[in-house]
């Protein structure tokens, strides 16, 4: 086949965990008395790691102020932790065909790669029962998070894998720029959290609307 290995985002890829972290972040904002915020502007903010989308959401923005308080974003994400342990899998779903796929790929070596954090990656693949499916587990807080290459650097390693012979397959900007900077090919999920931009004006080598379609890519030979 044309591809030995495949690596996997989780967020808005393989899971629509959006209400998990709306629920928590205004759980965590009515603890601060910050006005709470919509569903829509947090599947906006998501994709950067818990302590960025925490901090846009004490600025009510995208662009992070250079003025935030650190006492003030320290306090708010050790709070959204504590809430987001409670929350984590609660409403979390596997997008449509995800089970499907996954299953027709149980002969190709899988690498999970997320920027959220190792505990909270764990519990949400365990309540959805996906984990079994993954050979390698690399969390953000494992080593740099994408859009840095070194965690699929590190996921080809460990399959024993060349780069050139994996493909990544996420639904942001920093998916494709992490595969770019690994030299790794990468199919750009349409419908998960791009935070409103366009995935194929980052040239991946591939889009797909749905999770069935990366089927023959990833079969192809």
């Amino acid at each position: 086949m044309k591809y030995d290995a495949a690596l996997f985002d989780l967020d808005g890829t393989l899971v629509d965990s959006v209400y998990d972290l709306y629920m928590a972040l205004n759980l965590t904002l009515s603890d601060l008395a910050f006005p709470i915020v919509s569903q829509r502007l947090v599947e906006s903010w998501v994709g950067n790691g818990i302590e960025v989308l925490v901090k846009r959401a004490l600025c009510g923005d995208m662009q992070i102020s250079e003025h935030l308080d650190e006492a003030l974003s320290e306090r708010a994400i050790k709070l959204f932790y504590q809430h987001y342990s409670e929350q984590v899998g609660e409403y979390s779903v596997l997008y449509q065909h995800v089970e499907t796929g996954l299953a027709a790929l149980s002969g190709m070596p899988k690498a999970l790669i997320t920027n959220k954090a190792r505990r909270f990656t764990e519990l949400l693949l365990d309540k959805l029962a996906i984990r079994s499916h993954f050979e390698v587990i690399v969390c953000g807080d494992d080593m740099a998070k994408k859009p840095s290459p070194e965690p699929l650097l590190f996921a080809c390693n460990t399959l024993n894998v060349s780069p050139n012979k994996a493909i990544m397959i996420g639904d942001s900007k920093s998916d494709i720029l992490a595969a770019q900077a690994a030299n790794i090919d990468v199919i750009a999920l349409t419908y998960g959290y791009h935070q409103g931009e366009q995935l194929g004006d980052y040239n991946p080598q591939y889009l797909c609307d749905n999770f069935l379609a990366i089927i023959p890519t990833l079969t192809q030979r």
